[in-house]
Parts: C-alpha cells; sequence; structure tokens
C-alpha cells in the first residue's frame, strides 16, 4: 500500500510540494520564452508594416493574437497551480475497480494537478467523477460514473487531511465520522467575515446537490445555517467544470437581494478556480427591462414601510398581489384586451381600399404574437394586399402613415395606463396607489412588467444559460413568471420559508413549483451555522419540526432587559469592548430592526468614540470588524457574534416582527446578546 504511516505521508506531502515548485520554474521559464516571442512579432511588425503585404500582416497579427491567448491561459494556470503549494490536496482514498488487482490511491484537492513523468493525475479535482466517491461512501463497495459508464469497485482506505501553508497539521483514516470531527473543528473556528470554501467537508446529502446535473429547475429549501448559498456556489463551480465546453461563467446569472450580499459571496467561485459571476438584482432587472421610464420603489423600502407604518390597506395590496389568483386575473385581462381593446376601422391609401374585417381577420391571426407587435405584421399584410390587388407600390411615408393608422385602432398602448386600468376592471381601483410622487409600489412593479411581456414582448436573455436565484422566499408567483419567460434557461432556486422579511408575500418551496411543475425539490435540514444552544434559542421565536441542529454546544444565547435606552446603549458598548479585547472573533453584527433604528445606533456608538460600520441598502461591500445593520441586509450573512437590540415589546410584536427577530437571531455563529429597554417581546418570555 501506497504511503501506509503516517510518516509516509509527510514525505509524500513534500515530494509533492516539489514537483508543484517545478512545473511553477517550468510554466515561468515558458512564459519568459513566450514573452520574448511576442515582443519580437511586435517589433518585426512594426519595424517591417510598410515591406509587408496584407496577407503577411494577418498572419503576424494572428500570431500576436494566439501567443497572446496561449500567455494569458499559462497564467491562469500557474495561479491555480500556485495555491496548491498553500494545500495541495484535503483527502485520499483507495480505490480497487472490480476485475482488477490494482489498488489506485486518489489524493483530492481543490484543483487537479498532473505529473508530466507519471503521464496522469497524482492530485484529483474535488469535482472529477471518481472524486465523488470520497463523498459518498465509506469503506466498501462503490461506485462512480465515468464518461464511459459506472464504474464500480471498492474503497479501501479513506484519509483526511488538513494541510495549511504546506504543512500537514492532521491526518485521520478510516472513520465513519471523519467529517463530522473534522466539520465541528471547523464550525467552531472565527468567521472569516466571508462564505466558505467547504469542499474538504461536504456532506452526502449536499454532494448530490452540488453534482446534480440533470434537474432542468432545482428548488433548494434550506433552513438558516444550512450553507444552501454555499451549496448553491459550490453547485456552479462543479456545472463550469463539469460542461466547461459549452458553459462559461460569463453564461451564468445570480440574482441577488443587495450589493453586500453579492461581496459578501464574491471569493467564493475565485476559491474554487472559477471567474466571479455577474449578479443582478431584482430592482436592476426591473429597470432594465423598463428601460428606465418609470420610478419605483424597492424591495428594502417596501419593507422599511411595513415595519415603520404597517398601513392595513398597503398590506392588502401587497398580500393580493403575491396571490396566484392575482395572477390568473391578469392572464384574464390580457385576453379582455385582446378581445375588446382593439376595433379596426376601414381605411384608404390614396383611392385603395381596406376594410376593417380585413384587419380584424389579420389581428386574429395573430394570436400566437404579443399584441402590440402585431401592429407591423398587420401593416405588413396592408401593404402586400394593396400591392397584389391594386398593382400599387406602399411608399415609406405612407407605410409610417398605416402603422400609425393601425396602432390608433388600439385603446392605448400605454402600458402603465393598461396596467392601472386592469384594476378597473377587476372593479378594485383601489388596489392601485403609487408610493409618492407617481414612484410605483415594489408590488405593482413585476405585475407591470408581466403585463408589459405579455402584450409588448421581451427578447429573453438567451446569452444566460443558468440562473441562481437567492432569497427564493420574497418573490412572488408573478415574478417568478417573469424570470421564466426572460431566463428560459436551467435554474437554481434557493432560501427558507421560515426567513421572509417580508410574510406577505412570501413564496415556498411548494408555490414556487407551481410556476416551474418540472422543478426539482430538496431540502436542507441541518444548520451548521449557529452553536446548539443558539440554534434551539431560535427555535423557540420560529419552531419547525424538520429543524436540526448540529451539537457544536457554545455559551447560551444572553438576554438582558434595562430601565432606560441609555442603560441598554451602555451594555452595547461593554459588549463590543469585551469582543474587541478578546481577539476570539473577527466579526460583530448589531443588527436592529429598521435602517433608522440601525442610524440612530451608529450615531450613538459614534459620538461615544466607538468606530463601526453601518451597512444600508445603499452600501455596496461586506464590512469587517463591528457591523452595525438591518434584519433585512443582514440576510445571507453571518457573524461571530451578534447583538440584537431594542428586543422590546414595543418593537418586536407583530407577524413581520417575529420573521425578523428570527433572522437576527440566525446570523450568529458563536455568540448571541438580546437586549432591550422596558418590557421584553413576548417572542422571548
Amino acid at each position: 500500500m501506497k504511503n501506509p504511516t503516517e510518516k509516509d505521508e509527510l514525505q509524500y506531502l513534500e515530494s509533492i510540494k516539489e514537483k508543484i515548485v517545478q512545473t511553477l520554474s517550468q510554466i515561468d521559464e515558458t512564459l519568459q520564452e513566450q514573452a520574448k516571442d511576442l515582443h519580437a512579432s511586435k517589433e518585426y511588425l512594426y519595424e517591417n508594416k510598410d515591406a509587408m503585404d496584407r496577407m503577411e500582416k494577418e498572419a503576424v497579427r494572428y500570431s500576436i493574437t494566439s501567443s497572446a491567448i496561449i500567455g494569458e491561459a499559462s497564467v491562469e494556470k500557474r495561479k491555480r497551480i500556485e495555491k496548491l503549494l498553500d494545500s495541495p490536496y484535503f483527502g485520499r482514498i483507495d480505490f480497487s475497480e472490480t476485475g482488477k488487482k490494482e489498488r489506485k490511491p486518489v489524493y483530492i484537492g481543490i484543483y487537479s494537478f498532473y505529473d508530466e513523468k507519471e503521464k496522469s493525475n497524482i492530485i484529483h479535482d474535488w469535482r472529477a467523477p471518481i472524486s465523488s466517491m470520497y463523498y459518498d461512501f465509506e469503506l466498501g463497495k462503490a461506485f462512480y460514473q465515468a464518461p464511459s459508464g459506472k464504474i464500480k469497485g471498492e474503497v479501501l482506505l479513506k484519509r483526511q487531511y488538513r494541510i495549511r501553508k504546506g504543512k500537514m497539521e492532521f491526518m485521520l483514516e478510516n472513520s465513519l465520522n471523519i467529517h463530522d470531527d473534522i466539520l465541528q473543528e471547523e464550525l467552531s473556528k472565527a468567521s472569516d467575515d466571508k462564505m466558505k470554501n467547504i469542499v474538504a467537508t461536504i456532506q452526502r446529502d449536499q454532494n448530490a446537490i452540488i453534482r446534480n446535473e440533470t434537474s432542468r429547475v432545482l428548488i433548494i429549501q434550506g433552513v438558516a445555517g444550512s450553507g444552501k448559498t454555499s451549496i448553491a456556489l459550490h453547485r456552479i463551480a462543479f456545472l463550469l467544470y463539469r460542461f466547461r465546453e459549452n458553459l462559461s461563467s460569463k453564461e451564468i446569472l445570480i440574482i441577488s437581494p443587495n450589493k453586500v450580499f453579492a461581496d459578501y459571496i464574491s471569493n467564493v467561485l475565485p476559491e474554487l478556480g472559477e471567474e466571479r459571476i455577474p449578479e443582478m438584482g431584482m430592482e436592476e432587472l426591473a429597470h432594465k427591462v423598463l428601460d428606465n421610464k418609470y420610478k419605483l420603489q424597492t424591495f428594502a423600502e417596501q419593507v422599511n414601510s411595513l415595519l415603520e407604518r404597517p398601513d392595513e390597506a398597503f398590506i392588502n395590496r401587497i398580500r393580493f398581489k403575491a396571490s396566484f389568483s392575482f395572477q390568473s386575473k391578469l392572464d384574464e385581462y390580457v385576453n379582455h384586451v385582446n378581445n375588446n381593446f382593439f376595433e379596426p376601422t376601414d381605411i384608404w391609401i390614396k383611392k385603395n381600399f381596406v376594410p376593417q374585417w380585413f384587419i380584424r381577420e389579420r389581428w386574429e391571426g395573430y394570436h400566437r404574437l404579443p399584441l402590440m407587435k402585431r401592429f407591423n405584421e398587420i401593416t405588413r399584410d396592408i401593404e402586400e394586399n394593396i400591392r397584389i390587388f391594386y398593382k400599387y407600390e406602399i411608399e415609406t411615408q405612407e407605410r409610417n402613415e398605416i402603422r400609425k393608422t393601425v396602432s390608433g385602432m388600439f385603446r392605448t398602448t400605454n402600458i402603465r395606463e393598461l396596467y392601472r386600468e386592469f384594476f378597473n376592471w377587476l372593479g378594485k381601483p383601489d388596489l392601485f396607489k403609487t408610493a409618492s410622487r407617481s414612484v410605483l409600489e415594489y408590488a405593482d412593479v413585476f405585475p407591470l412588467i408581466y403585463l408589459k411581456i405579455r402584450l409588448e414582448g421581451f427578447k429573453a436573455f438567451e446569452d444566460v444559460k443558468h440562473l441562481l436565484v437567492d432569497e427564493m422566499q420574497d418573490y412572488t408567483p408573478v415574478q417568478y413568471a417573469v424570470l421564466s419567460r426572460l431566463f428560459p434557461c436551467k435554474k437554481t432556486i434557493l432560501g427558507d420559508a421560515a426567513q421572509s422579511v417580508n410574510p406577505f408575500s412570501s413564496s415556498s418551496a411548494e408555490e414556487i413549483r407551481r410556476v416551474f411543475p418540472e422543478a426539482d425539490t430538496v431540502k436542507l435540514l441541518k444548520s451548521y451555522r449557529s452553536t446548539y444552544e443558539i440554534s434551539r434559542f431560535a427555535q423557540k421565536i420560529s419552531p419547525s419540526k424538520e429543524f436540526v441542529a448540529i451539537e457544536r454546544h457554545g455559551e447560551k444565547p444572553l438576554v438582558k432587559v434595562f430601565k432606560s435606552v441609555s442603560e441598554e446603549h451602555t451594555q452595547i458598548e461593554a459588549w463590543v469592548e469585551d469582543f474587541r479585547k478578546s481577539g476570539e472573533h473577527q466579526s460583530l453584527g448589531i443588527i436592529c430592526k429598521t435602517p433608522k433604528q440601525a442610524d440612530n445606533l451608529y450615531t450613538a456608538l459614534s459620538e461615544k468614540g466607538i468606530p463601526t460600520a453601518l451597512i444600508t441598502s445603499e452600501s455596496a461591500a461586506f464590512s469587517q470588524g463591528v457591523v452595525i445593520t438591518t434584519v433585512h441586509m443582514s440576510k445571507g450573512l453571518e457573524f461571530d457574534r451578534v447583538i440584537v437590540p431594542q428586543a422590546s415589546a414595543s418593537n418586536y410584536n407583530s407577524v413581520t416582527d417575529k420573521s425578523m427577530l428570527y433572522i437576527a437571531c440566525t446570523r450568529a455563529m458563536h455568540r448571541l446578546f438580546v437586549s432591550g429597554a422596558g418590557k421584553l417581546t413576548g417572542f422571548l418570555q
């Protein structure tokens, strides 16, 4: 057996590092030669440009371009191999294929490493088919899906390593609990303020999600702290590896809740050897589709209005527009518009007569086209009809007049007016109301877009081959109907129904499947983020029978009630000071309910000379150290320690508040502090 003892493994590690260094040296030599050749080609082109003919110039330019491309590929290869010096691999299995005597050691790392002398991979990429056995099997019978089919055999040995800065910190062998042991140790560490590369600790159920190649739409319902976003990003990394000939990072799009979250997850894919993925928020998408013609309320502004001014009429408007029946009514309305809003009349072009019945017939003949796309087609048919029957050629000005006349037969082509008319048709005109100064309420933005697509059409984003939608619970059926039409590609949709910041317009996995009936749904029920004590504390706020808290123990959450706000602030200052002095943890999140509360606390602490960072909906990046933010902005983030201030009965009392408090508490990994002045909220009694 290769490397039977820990001493052998240490010697093998040194030999691997030596090979990596040699390879890096060879790449450097190649890059230097390529740079010289490139410089020489450019110099030759410049000095002989007048003497060369066109063909020779093209040949030299092609050579320069090719050399540049090869050079870039070499630089990227060097970056990947250089990372292997720090941690070449994290796992190993010995596999014996059925019918063969050979016992093959398979070392697994973040990237593969090919040994030119052995003419084989001596480190296998974690995404390679053979590596799947490391995650899916213990000792005994095993198999993996190779391009040639299923390869069966037996796993004879399984080891896990931690190698950092080129040094082996430990090696574990042949234990059913290898993953759990190392996972516990990894989870007990301080946060590095970013999403983690989890390839060394991927669990079996997570691996099945990551390596899913077949689902056209995959919905991941995961409890708070289940690692669903990290799993989804690892899935993207796997798909980019698996389909690298047909899929590139620029052909994937992430719909993210805000710029801070996008920055927070930005290092995961580069750590896994992939380029950053383009991301877009729903509001950005809305402006793009609506050509920036409308002023729109944002989702954050909607949530803030619900928290600070929970008007019943406002809630009713949101709740109605988040229902499936609302979308059905929109579809009915499109049919009504089709049947009643186009009123053709006879027209004359010079002395050439076109009867209204012909125009009506053509209108109905194009029933598969969006309504307003039909005007050009009808104009073309009229022109053709006049040319054939009257032997008359239509001129450009006349063609424009015909189109104007035909479109004028439609009651109105103003989408906003048609959307407003929809509520009159429903007999519920009070359900349409602008937020302020002609700003559309957020609940109206995507219904308006849906109507625009149905009536005007919109070119789908065909360059996007895979769409990743995070925080799925915050989007309504109409929004999913819009995404379905704009992105006719494969999708990964993830979230948690229990973490909705607006319970009046939230969607569950079951409801999303009504929009995507072909979708496969998976559940992640085990929470890895918080200690057992913090998880149980949060579960008392919003219980779930399916929630499984990992057995990683820590200090119990601390709840303190004060007589005044100034006393509460003094305690918060003490908690911040303790965090700074301890050096034990790297991040502390102070999570307030509303932007106003966050701003006030930020001002109060700043006046005391306590340095903190304030994250708002305008922020573009995640900050380290002590951060003050809102529940809405903290979604998807995690902190070593969390303080939830103002947890009083007057501040947290509604259905929305209950969800907010649950989200705030579940951001904590190791320590949770909850404070309030006056009477404590009933959700924590």
